[in-house]
């Protein structure tokens, strides 16, 4: 009997179902090849041989299927499981399948590692990795970070680099809980802050009891765990001689699991994919690192590694958002016009790709810095003064650039099937993470009190630009002025990193940018030509230009 046709709703053809005037999604590009900022960027910097890496990683982060697992590990979060079916104590943390793809994909592609192993400008190598991926997914980006950086703790003690530090910087992901010995490679998280403390370490209880051969065990309680099911943990306890750096292995050499209970994890507003925690320690054994007593020290190494690895973070976040509103601006009609034609989208555009350069070239001049530290005194002390300024001052850009992005596509936006809700969601993170504004702000200060040299550093690398720009110039002298008075210093603190902020950034636009784009950071930056919200540069400007050679049409 023959079949009668469906009906036009059986068929799922209803006249309204038409899609129109819709962008495509913005995957299976390039986001390498893409940039030409990051690109001429990157061999200014001295790290041209990444770029068969940084290419095979842009088109990654770029892909529909890295897209789609950024969206699984964000939206099925993990999940602690406390004790198995029968009652024992497992502190486990299961993550969504997604969540370990993309930490094999990470991992395998050095993003953790490429610092360490390169042959020369391994941090600007390195650097370019991150930022990528930084487009893609946030959530991986703490414990790659955290890895990366222990691998300079760990080596100040022989035995501990010896049998871990292999392990952190194999390109690969091995999640079983296994000795370290046993395991293809090795992850390593933090466990730094309790609650009574939060960013005062020095308000720490936990205590660590010696028991022989530089080994302890700690009993306390630890208010935020990221990346809890790591395979080691840098710490801090109480000896008898004050704050001291601790490591604690979630495996024991002979197999057994060590005394680290997962107590809840957070429930955070963004960084769904990324487990955080408070855990207990309760007789846990632990190494020590560096001297007793010693341990703030100690953890400033890390912590001006993963702040300097935060600014990388957020150049790559900004330049994320500013991707989807332009792509969305391109493909998108609205009151008889394309929206990027339109002059005041082209104007926001245009406000964001200053902001989102700026941040690129800060970003990377400090790699370089990083790199030539150990050679040069003038790059150490840049390292030093540039990483709380720059940390600082893209934390607090990338929440209105974020949200100015959203704006860009409207309420689809706003809703979850698209990235730039997660990229929303995520924007405050990292200036709460390893310092907060104030924190950073008065570490800027005491970096000045005890290394003075370090301004002269800053006022060299922009001084030249300065001689040559007027508005930069006046702006350099006003900020010599706010740190000269030392009255109410600290209340000034912000102001001051500020000014030395903008500085910096408006010294690299005018060297390495083009000069129509330098002129007008200078302008609404600098000399106030511009409004208190993105989109209100002068309206002279050449708004198409200064897109066009942030993405390519």
């Amino acid at each position: 009997m023959d079949r009668p046709n469906p009906s036009p709703r059986a068929a799922g053809t209803f006249a309204t179902h038409a899609v129109e005037n819709q962008p495509l999604p913005l995957v299976d590009v390039n986001a390498w090849d893409l940039d030409p900022i990051l690109r001429a960027t990157v061999a200014r910097e001295g790290a041209e041989g990444v770029e068969p890496r940084a290419r095979a990683l842009g088109e990654l982060v770029a892909s529909a299927r890295v897209k789609a697992l950024a969206s699984q590990a964000n939206r099925y979060g993990p999940e602690l499981r406390s004790h198995d079916r029968f009652g024992h104590r497992i502190d486990a943390v299961e993550y969504h399948p997604a969540y370990h793809e993309l930490m094999q994909l990470a991992f395998g592609a050095g993003v953790h590692s490429l610092a360490w192993t390169a042959h020369e400008n391994g941090f600007v190598a390195r650097a370019a990795l991150f930022y990528l991926w930084n487009q893609a997914e946030n959530g991986v980006a703490c414990p790659v970070t955290m890895t990366f950086a222990a691998v300079q703790v760990l080596r100040s003690e022989p035995s501990l680099a010896a049998e871990w530090v292999p392990k952190l910087l194999a390109t690969d992901y091995d999640p079983r809980p296994l000795p370290v010995a046993q395991k293809r490679a090795a992850t390593v998280g933090m466990a730094m802050t309790e609650k009574q403390g939060g960013s005062d370490l020095r308000a720490s209880s936990t205590r660590a009891e010696p028991i022989g051969d530089d080994a302890y065990l700690l009993t306390g309680h630890k208010w935020f765990c990221s990346a809890p099911m790591s395979d080691g943990f840098l710490t801090l306890a109480r000896t008898a001689a004050g704050i001291t750096c601790f490591f604690v292995p979630r495996s024991l050499p002979d197999g057994t699991r060590n005394t680290l209970l997962v107590q809840r994890l957070k429930e955070k507003i963004g960084n769904k994919s990324n487990a955080s925690s408070e855990i207990e320690y309760a007789g846990t054994w632990a190494r020590r690192v560096g001297g007793e007593g010693r341990g703030i020290a100690t953890l400033i190494e890390m912590a001006h590694l993963t702040r300097f690895d935060i600014v990388v973070a957020q150049a790559g976040m900004m330049r994320a958002a500013l991707v989807e509103a332009i792509h969305h601006a391109r493909h998108r009609r609205a009151f008889g016009r394309v929206l990027a034609e339109q002059p005041l989208m082209q104007n926001v555009l245009a406000d964001l790709a200053l902001e989102s350069e700026a941040a690129t070239l800060t970003a990377f001049r400090l790699a370089r810095a990083f790199d030539r530290a150990a050679a040069s005194p003038h790059e150490r002390l840049l390292t030093r003064i540039v990483t709380p300024v720059a940390k600082y001052w893209l934390c607090k850009r990338i929440v209105p650039m974020a949200t100015e992005a959203m704006e860009c596509l409207g309420g689809s936006g706003y809703v979850e099937e698209g990235p730039l809700a997660r990229l929303y969601r995520e924007s405050p993170l990292n200036g709460i993470w390893e310092g907060s504004g104030n924190v950073i702000c008065l570490d800027v200060l005491r970096a000045l009190d005890k290394e003075p040299a370090a301004l002269d550093a800053l006022l060299a690398e922009v001084g030249e630009a300065a001689r040559a720009e007027p508005r930069l110039a006046r702006l350099l002298e006003d900020a010599k002025r706010e740190l000269a008075d030392r009255s109410m210093v600290e209340a000034r603190a912000r102001r001051i990193v500020e000014k030395l902020a903008l500085s910096l950034q408006a010294a690299l636009m005018i060297r390495h940018s083009a000069p129509a784009a330098a002129d007008l950071f200078c302008a609404s930056r600098l000399a106030g030509d511009a409004g208190r919200t993105f989109g209100t540069l002068p309206a002279h400007a050449q708004f198409g230009a200064l897109v066009g050679r942030t993405l390519p049409a």
